[in-house]
């Protein structure tokens, strides 16, 4: 999907949502106002992404039209995918627990599996690669250190710890742009935001209501920093995205248009060189 230019590619902050309306919206993220919309006939849109130099925009659905120039075969549905920022290795979760480790170079794969037929929802590798994360259905959060992966030397995993983040299921794990905080999203209504250096709990944002009468507005399906990493978006089921104030937990901006689940968004306020 391009980005042309004079619309979406020439402000300096791109902030995309979609999910199950079929449709990819684009934002002023300052103002709240939504300048485009494009529809995504094919599917519901599970995942975005906007490519480094901003010109284009990768949605993820269900098309069956693409080609193929690599095949990688699990034995179980994958549910995410994670570049190495070394660009050679592929971080793949699966619906039965496994984490893959797969080297592009050479085919090699190696295995994790930190629950057993434990669903991993989504995996991420910090910018300074120093950290792995994944989080899965049970609402646990895992932690690696990474070491090698420069070269032709392979990533080798370390533990390092397991965060009991969510009582429901984790959908979502973000690393900071400055690798010193680390997002998850759940089902249980919340994004819990943690610090890297200890990995303690420094904000909870949370969409819960206080109205008695109203028992939930949805899961926190995707979230993304701001590039100063002070600041989130995140997406969820009651239709909205949200700009918060990561210190404060603080809602800055409220993004609404959609007509059902927003599942996924792309934000990306960076600084071409």
């Amino acid at each position: 999907m391009n980005v042309n230019q004079g619309t979406v590619g020439s402000d300096p902050v791109i902030l995309a949502t979609a999910g199950y309306d079929h449709t990819v919206r684009f934002w002023q993220a300052h103002s709240g106002i939504c300048t485009r919309t494009v529809q995504h006939q094919d599917s519901q849109v599970n995942s975005l992404e906007v490519t480094p130099d901003r010109s284009m925009i990768a949605a993820a659905g269900r098309s069956r039209n693409l080609q193929c120039q690599r095949i990688f075969q699990v034995n179980a549905p994958i549910n995410c995918v994670c570049l190495h920022p070394n660009q050679a290795e592929l971080i793949v979760g699966d619906q039965s627990g496994v984490i893959h480790i797969w080297d592009l170079k050479t085919d090699h794969n190696e295995q994790l599996i930190p629950e057993l037929e434990v669903s991993v929802n989504s995996v991420h590798i910090d910018p300074d690669a120093s950290y792995m994360a994944a989080v899965n259905s049970s609402g646990n959060c895992y932690v690696w250190n990474l070491t090698g992966g420069m070269g032709d030397e392979v990533t080798q995993l370390i533990p390092k710890t397991k965060i009991p983040a969510h009582k429901r299921y984790s959908l979502r794990c973000k690393f900071s742009p400055d690798s010193t905080l680390l997002a998850t999203c759940s089902a249980d209504q919340t994004c819990k935001i943690w610090r890297t250096s200890n990995f303690s709990l420094m904000t909870e944002l949370s969409i819960k209501s206080n109205n008695p009468g109203e028992t939930s507005r949805g899961w926190m399906w995707d979230c993304a920093f701001s590039g100063d990493s002070q600041y989130i978006v995140t997406a969820s089921s009651d239709n909205l995205a949200r700009l918060w104030c990561v210190e404060t937990g603080e809602i800055k901006r409220e993004y609404s248009g959609h007509q059902k689940a927003v599942v996924c968004l792309a934000f990306n306020d960076s600084v071409l060189g």
